[in-house]
């Protein structure tokens, strides 16, 4: 007969765990794994997805780095207080993601940005370059060119005047035809994207008052254009080492919003991958060893 005994088996590091913490208030959510004495990337998603859109490149990179992937607020399993009891707009995600940042200890960080996720970490790379050790880029924009498109013409036209009819008009794009099209336009072969992605987001966009969370998002994306100039000179100034790895299908940030790094950047890695604006989904083997050969080059701690 065997005894069992009652003995703690430590987890393996890349085992992915999900976890809450409190920031203003709000039940802000994240996915962490890896050494919590490993070089840190901190993973910022994009729209209309959360942290979800990383479970697996998190236990990917978990051997030999601390990852870190939230959820903002509206988004995956973070609170999603009403428009009138949170301001749903990009200085607001970017204050809290650094609050966040500082709550569970990350005092140095590279950043993985995607779609929402780039207008969130360049604002925190403005405010904190120091703790900035390198930038992976997929699918997110710094520059005119990459909004100069047919997808950004209503939603330009929106910034310009807020009013009820252009807001309505801008709803198309949270059904679930437009969820299943961000998903799949550009991809090479549809059979190698999971319906578990758009499965997942459907639901938590379809909740009550979550449309409205949107809308603002839509209207708060144009304070982002004119802070490009911005960015840019932070590129310039401090030369963050970078790796572009970019879906050029992509029909809502095309390829044409890639290029322009070239201009400022001068330690810059640039792959132009066959496939579309959530590209982890049909690439994220390759661009896993493309983070990882990246940041194994980088002198950071």
């Amino acid at each position: 007969m065997t005894t069992l005994r009652n003995t703690a088996i430590a987890p393996p590091i890349t085992q992915v765990l999900h976890r809450t913490v409190k920031i203003d208030g709000l039940d802000i959510f994240y996915r962490e794994a890896g050494p919590q004495d490993a070089p840190t990337v901190l993973l910022l998603h994009g729209f209309p997805t959360s942290s979800h859109m990383f479970r697996n490149l998190v236990p990917a990179l978990a051997d030999k780095y601390h990852v870190v992937a939230p959820d903002y607020p509206g988004f995956g399993n973070s609170s999603a207080p009403s428009i009138k009891e949170f301001d749903y707009t990009f200085d607001n995600f970017a204050n809290v993601i650094d609050k966040f940042t500082e709550e569970v200890g990350l005092k140095n960080y590279s950043i993985y940005l995607m779609d929402y996720g780039a207008p969130v970490g360049f604002r925190l790379a403005l405010k904190h370059p120091e703790r900035v050790q390198s930038l992976i880029v997929q699918n997110g924009n710094a520059y005119d060119e990459g909004i100069d498109n047919e997808f950004w013409k209503p939603i330009k036209e929106y910034w310009k005047d807020r009013n009820t009819d252009k807001g309505d008009g801008l709803r198309s794009l949270l059904t679930l035809d437009a969820t299943k099209w961000q998903y799949t336009a550009g991809v090479r072969n549809v059979e190698a994207i999971s319906p578990d992605t758009w499965g997942h987001v459907q639901p938590l966009l379809d909740r009550p008052g979550n449309q409205d969370i949107q809308l603002a998002l839509f209207f708060s994306y144009g304070s982002n254009p004119p802070l490009y100039p911005q960015w840019q000179e932070y590129f310039r100034k401090h030369q963050p080492p970078t790796l572009i790895v970019w879906g050029k299908n992509d029909p809502i940030f095309p390829a044409a919003g890639a290029f322009p790094y070239k201009r400022d950047l001068k330690n810059l890695e640039f792959h132009l991958l066959d496939t579309g604006h959530f590209a982890l989904e049909e690439d994220g083997v390759v661009i896993t060893n493309l983070i990882q050969e990246f940041l194994g080059k980088q002198p950071i701690k």
